[in-house]
């Protein structure tokens, strides 16, 4: 289509899969191409196409530069955050010293997920808080590893989503690092309790330094 509309969403979400795949746990499979759009046409299961169905067109590294851009920099993101990688499975069951538990869930008011929530099947919009403090996560020396913490936010609804920061015990703001409908976009400031307009079909990350929560 040469629908600029249509064409806008696809990008936007091209970014939010991409991002969903790399700021997830576990090891992220991103098969090559893919970050410079080449789709197989649809076929995901190609591995006896020897043609034009697999092949990689090296031009798209020029035509496809934004989106190599964005990928760079998602990895660049995991790499720098080792509370992406956790190498134990989140049970929400360690906490840091100020009370904060390695992954906690939030709807879109602020509020921790209840069980009840989990079954809502109109709910568009969940926010995902990594503790980068909580829990005995150790590298593979045994040293002691710490992060910052991130708010991961997903919008899945077509229409703008208004997320209310989850009330923390840190002064500290939180700075927007990402956000999937404004790739180019500079990073924000915002205070726990503010409202971040969620753009319909988007993810932002927001990142709370671990240095500045430890001085609260």
């Amino acid at each position: 289509t040469d629908d600029p509309a249509i064409n806008a969403h696809r990008e936007q979400q091209k970014r939010n899969f991409l991002a969903t795949l790399l700021l997830s746990q576990g090891t992220p499979m991103l098969l090559a191409g893919d970050e410079i759009d080449h789709t197989q046409g649809g076929n995901n299961n190609a591995y006896c196409q020897d043609n034009e169905t697999t092949w990689i067109d090296w031009s798209r590294l020029e035509s496809e530069a934004s989106l190599l851009d964005f990928v760079r920099r998602l990895i660049a993101l995991r790499r720098a955050h080792p509370v992406l990688r956790r190498m134990r499975f989140l049970h929400g069951t360690y906490t840091c010293p100020r009370g904060i538990k390695d992954i906690t869930w939030f709807t879109p008011q602020g509020a921790e997920k209840t069980s009840d929530q989990w079954m809502d099947p109109v709910a568009r919009c969940i926010g995902v808080l990594l503790n980068g403090q909580a829990g005995p996560t150790v590298d593979p020396r045994g040293s002691l590893i710490e992060d910052d913490l991130l708010l991961i936010i997903l919008n899945a609804h077509h229409e703008v989503v208004e997320f209310t920061l989850p009330q923390l015990p840190v002064e500290a703001p939180w700075t927007r690092i990402l956000d999937t409908a404004e790739p180019d976009g500079e990073p924000q400031m915002l205070y726990s309790g503010a409202i971040l307009p969620m753009q319909g079909r988007s993810l932002a990350v927001l990142s709370l330094p671990a240095a500045e929560t430890a001085e609260q």
